[in-house]
């Protein structure tokens, strides 16, 4: 017998008959499940025709109220704002900035970022903001344009703003999706409407991506560009039925959407039958654009790609990403294959080239990197809203007042040994690192070469839509209409399956009847049925084998367009054209060299603001990351340090009116293009010895620092004693004493401990800790650009005012930092 013969599995009588056995028991489950699908499918046709009839109102959990209609507006548009009306329990916090969310209108309606109670709008209620959502209807105002809707949604963040008077801050604007490059575009005009952008799941470079996981892209070349779209469009009267764009995003998953979607209804519909119906009926409610808006989107965004080149504009005005003033947030995961994180972040690559250009420019961009949640995750998904959206909403003011950069967000399990742990929030530990251009190069290691084939597509479709406006369009709208249009939305296959399967059906009465049999007298099988365990198996098999199908559909599709658009074929007669890329580094040497010009002449400038900038920015660029704690210390030692200045006669009383931001944003530039310059010329800025410690130990504080000052062997101690001509144990000591008291400020329990950093037992200022005080929960500071060393906004005297703390740290506290100084 050889070793085939001998390892070849076989069934032991025993199996046999417990096999046997058990097959009548799985017959009756498999039976009962069967009939509960069918049921669950009607339920779900019913929903979908009822939804219809309804005007497919929002799917949002939580209640809401209308408050402008774009349809009133002198461009009327689809579009509406409505206010979330805060759960009982929830308590509004008028200090905290007000949040819009724009849900994207991507042939689905809105509603998924309030779809239930985890979700943004959920954790932003639960973080006390006011909430706010944009909204649209299911049939757009004759003759609506992008622009319309743009124009809208500006007056919409206007009126948050009117609302909020009390909130100096102004509204951060979320964008899930389609909405992403919307909010996107519109920062770029109006940004003075709106504070930080979050970019959720949102394509802004719709080139980018892997050709072995993003075959959607390859689309367009197959199509022959965006001719068709606008095809459609005039076949129905002006309307553009979003079901064909949902259908674009099942045939991405084979087995998901002809087998392993309803095989998990069918496996577990005991439990499965609500989030089924309620994931169903978003999925299910189909909305239409005109016909110029769905031609302006395929052919300027899908495969022009003119966004990030900024050859768009609004009412005249260029649309240029470079204008974005606000901080950008970008939100991606790896297992997105709708809008892979090459697709969110390669626009910075197009648009600015290098990180040292945001740098010059004052600009900020944070991005976060999800390992594995797909597209409709990022925003359905109840631990991601636990998370990710939690700590993001929680840190909006902290990447406010990040240095400009471009930084990687990452949120960390918590540990309660940190120092100042409390001043973390939800049990995570937010950590911003420092990333440069070529770390978002090395998110595609297949690199970009094949997107000069997309150059020549988009060529090839402008040629296609001018030959289809000039011969074809005419005869096409002369028989089109809003008839045609209306028949063949309800016979659309999407459409079809809901209503085959409803209580239009006439099998339907048996289908209920049945369901109720089954329910009364359900048995389940065994967990361990064996015909169960073959029933999973041999549906794996089946989503396998369509996943391998699809796979060989994609791989065709590649290859097909990469030999009809490369340079054998027409990329040879539509050669491509200089990549985004190569012109935005030709700008981003420009604004390099002019930047470094400004750095020289102003390096030896300024004072003690100036020289605590700079150390700041030096200490985050020498660590490569700094954490949110150290940020929110920040916000309370903008006050300490000038109270302490002012006992100690430290400082000018012009440095209590320092504008931070503009102070930070020069300082940043200066050390980024400057750096030896920049730290040499630091005696100057600070001359007397007092100053260099207190600047020294301000920075230290906000970058939590002391233990590398305590080490007499750091790079860091040695330069503050070799450079500086200042004792770094000593400046270890005033750093810590300023963190704990600030730390204490922040805290918002009274009496809650505060978790200092240890210092070496040899330095007794170091092993010194300010006494603690009785303190009540102090409130947070309302203004958008408050005073601190290190925000990139600045104190105003109409910001301090509209904070409402008051009180100044009690007198014990001063004696001890006194105390801490004269030693």
């Amino acid at each position: 017998m050889n070793d085939t013969t001998a390892k070849t599995p076989f069934v032991s009588l025993a199996d046999a008959v417990h096999a046997m056995q058990a097959l009548p028991d799985y017959l009756v489950d498999a039976w009962q499940r069967g009939v509960l699908t069918a049921d669950v499918l009607r339920e779900r046709g019913d929903i979908f025709l009822a939804h219809a009839l309804n005007g497919k109102p929002p799917l949002l959990t939580f209640e809401h109220e209308l408050l402008m209609d774009g349809r009133d507006l002198p461009q009327p548009c689809n579009y509406a704002l409505l206010r979330i009306v805060p759960p009982a329990g929830a308590v509004i916090d008028p200090a905290k900035r007000p949040i819009v969310i724009i849900d994207p209108r991507a042939g689905h309606g809105p509603g998924i970022g309030g779809f239930k109670p985890d979700s943004e709008v959920g954790v932003a209620l639960r973080a006390g903001h006011a909430v706010y959502f944009v909204s649209f209807a299911p049939e757009p105002v004759d003759g609506q344009r992008l622009v319309d809707v743009a124009r809208a949604e500006a007056t919409f963040i206007e009126e948050v703003t009117r609302r909020h008077p009390q909130c100096p801050q102004k509204p951060a604007v979320i964008g899930n999706c389609q909405a992403g490059w919307a909010v996107a575009a519109l920062a770029s005009v109006r940004g003075e409407a709106m504070g930080p952008i979050v970019l959720n799941g949102a394509p802004l470079s719709y080139w980018a991506g892997s050709p072995s996981q993003n075959p959607m892209r390859y689309a367009g070349g197959m199509l022959g560009g965006s001719w068709l779209s606008a095809f459609t469009a005039d076949l129905s009267g002006d309307r553009f039925d979003g079901a064909w764009l949902v259908s674009n995003f099942e045939n991405l998953n084979l087995g998901n959407t002809l087998w392993g979607k309803l095989y998990n209804l069918y496996a577990n519909v005991d439990t499965e039958r609500e989030r089924f119906l309620e994931f169903e009926r978003w999925w299910g409610g189909y909305f239409r654009m005109t016909g110029e808006e769905i031609e302006a989107i395929v052919e300027n965004l899908f495969v022009g790609n003119r966004l990030a080149r900024g050859e768009l504009a609004m009412d005249g005005v260029p649309i240029n990403l470079r204008n974005i003033a606000s901080p950008v947030v970008v939100f991606a995961s790896w297992g997105d294959n709708i809008t892979p994180p090459q697709q969110a972040l390669d626009w910075i690559l197009d648009v600015w080239g290098t990180e040292k250009a945001l740098i010059a420019a004052g600009r900020t961009i944070v991005y976060m990197l999800h390992p594995t949640i797909g597209h409709l995750g990022i925003f359905v998904g109840g631990a991601v809203a636990r998370k990710e959206h939690d700590q993001l909403l929680n840190t909006l003011d902290q990447i406010e007042a990040l240095p400009p950069g471009l930084y990687e967000m990452k949120i960390l399990p918590g540990d309660a040994d940190d120092a100042f742990a409390h001043l973390e929030t939800g049990g995570w530990r937010v950590r911003f690192e420092t990333r440069t251009t070529d770390d978002i190069r090395a998110l595609n290691p297949e690199k970009r070469q094949d997107e000069t084939l997309f150059s020549t597509i988009a060529q090839w479709s402008e040629l296609n839509m001018q030959a289809y406006r000039t011969w074809a369009q005419p005869f096409v709208r002369s028989v089109g209409s809003r008839a045609l249009g209306d028949a063949m939305r309800w016979l659309h296959p999407l459409r079809m399956q809901h209503l085959a399967l409803s209580d239009l059906n006439p099998m339907a009465p048996w289908v209920r009847a049945g369901a109720q049999r089954a329910r009364n007298e359900r048995k389940p099988a065994a967990g361990d049925n064996p015909w169960l365990a073959w029933e999973h198996q041999a549906s794996s098999r089946f989503v396998e084998a369509l996943d391998t199908l699809g796979q060989w559909r994609d791989q065709a599709s590649v290859e097909w367009v990469e030999k009809a658009y490369g340079p054998m074929a027409l990329g040879a007669v539509l050669p491509p054209e200089q990549a985004d890329e190569m012109a935005a580094l030709q700008r981003a040497g420009k604004d390099e060299a002019r930047a470094r010009r400004l750095a020289l002449e102003n390096v030896d400038k300024g004072g003690f603001a100036e020289a605590v900038c700079r150390l700041v920015f030096a200490g985050i660029v020498n660590s490569g990351a700094v954490e949110r704690r150290g940020l929110r210390l920040a916000r309370r030692l903008a006050d300490l340090h000038a109270q302490m200045a002012t006992h100690l006669g430290l400082l000018h009383a012009q440095t209590h009116d320092v504008d931070w931001q503009r102070t930070l944003d020069a300082q940043a530039l200066i050390t980024t293009f400057a750096p030896e310059a920049s730290l040499e010329s630091l005696p100057k800025l600070l001359p007397h010895r007092a100053e260099r410690e207190h600047a020294l130990a301000l920075a230290a504080a906000v970058l939590m620092a002391e233990p590398r000052l305590s080490d007499p062997k750091s790079p860091v101690s040695r330069f503050v004693r070799d450079k500086l001509d200042v004792d770094p144990a000593r400046v270890a000591a005033m750093a810590l004493s300023l963190a704990q008291t600030a730390a204490q400020e922040d805290t918002d329990a009274a009496g809650a401990e505060v978790a200092g950093i240890s210092l070496p037992a040899p330095k007794p200022p170091a092993a010194k800790k300010a006494p603690r005080r009785p303190t009540k929960p102090a409130a947070r500071p309302t203004a958008k650009r408050t005073a601190k060393p290190t925000a990139k906004s600045a104190a105003k005297p109409k910001a301090k005012a509209a904070a409402p703390r008051k009180r100044k740290p009690a007198a014990k506290t001063q004696r001890e930092l006194r105390l801490v100084v004269n030693r």
